[in-house]
C-alpha cells in the first residue's frame, strides 16, 4: 500500500488558499479514480482505492500544516506503510505557477508541513509532489500570498491539478519522469 498524503489546513476559509493545493490534488485524483467517500481517520480524512494495480491510502490531515506528520504518522503506524512508500503533494514557492516536480528526500524549504513530518518520520526519504504556486517576488509578501486564495485568473489551477489525476496512475506505478511529462504535455 501506498500513503499520498495532500498538504494543507482544514476548514471551509482555506479551501480555496495555495496552501492547500495539496489537499486540492488529492479530491481531484479521488474523483478522478472512482474512490469512495472521505471518511475521519488518523487526525485527517481517508479514502481507499486502487489505481492500476496499485492500493493507496488517500489522506489530507485536519492538523493544520505545522502539525500535519501527527496525522501522517499514524496512517504509516497503522497500515505498516515505510516513508519510502509515502508521497507528499504540496505548495511549491520555488516553481513557477502551473509547474510540477517530484522528487525523493531531501530538505523543506521552509515549508512546515514537509519539516513537521520530517519530525514525525524521523525521515527525509519519502517523495514529494511539488505543485508550483510561484514566489510573490517579495520575501516579506509570502506569508500573505502562500495563505491567500487562488485569483480568479489564475485559471491554471483546474487544468493542473486534472493533469495531475489524469497522470496519477504513472505516479502509483513509480514511473516519475513519465508523470512528470504527462503532466507537462496536458497542463495550460
Amino acid at each position: 500500500m501506498q500513503l499520498w498524503v495532500g498538504l494543507g489546513n482544514p476548514g471551509p476559509e482555506h479551501a480555496r488558499q495555495r496552501h492547500n493545493i495539496g489537499f486540492m490534488a488529492l479530491d481531484a485524483i479521488a474523483r478522478a479514480h472512482g474512490f469512495p467517500p472521505w471518511k475521519k481517520q488518523f487526525k485527517g480524512e481517508t479514502t481507499t482505492g486502487l489505481i492500476g494495480a496499485a492500493r493507496l491510502l488517500l489522506l489530507k490531515p485536519l492538523t493544520y500544516m505545522n502539525l500535519t506528520g501527527d496525522a501522517v504518522r499514524a496512517a504509516a503506524s497503522f497500515h505498516r506503510i515505510a516513508p519510502a512508500d509515502i508521497l507528499a503533494f504540496h505548495d511549491e514557492l520555488d516553481l513557477a505557477p502551473a509547474r510540477l516536480r517530484v522528487k525523493r528526500g531531501g530538505g523543506t524549504a521552509g515549508h512546515n508541513g514537509l519539516r513537521d513530518m520530517q519530525r514525525a518520520l524521523a525521515t527525509a526519504e519519502f517523495g514529494r509532489v511539488r505543485l508550483g504556486i510561484g514566489h510573490p517576488g517579495d520575501r516579506a509578501a509570502v506569508t500573505g500570498h502562500v495563505l491567500g486564495n487562488f485569483a480568479k485568473d489564475e485559471d491554471w489551477v483546474g487544468p493542473l491539478l486534472s493533469a495531475v489525476a489524469a497522470a496519477a496512475p504513472l505516479l502509483a506505478e513509480g514511473r516519475e519522469a513519465d508523470f512528470m511529462t504527462r503532466v507537462a504535455l496536458e497542463r495550460p
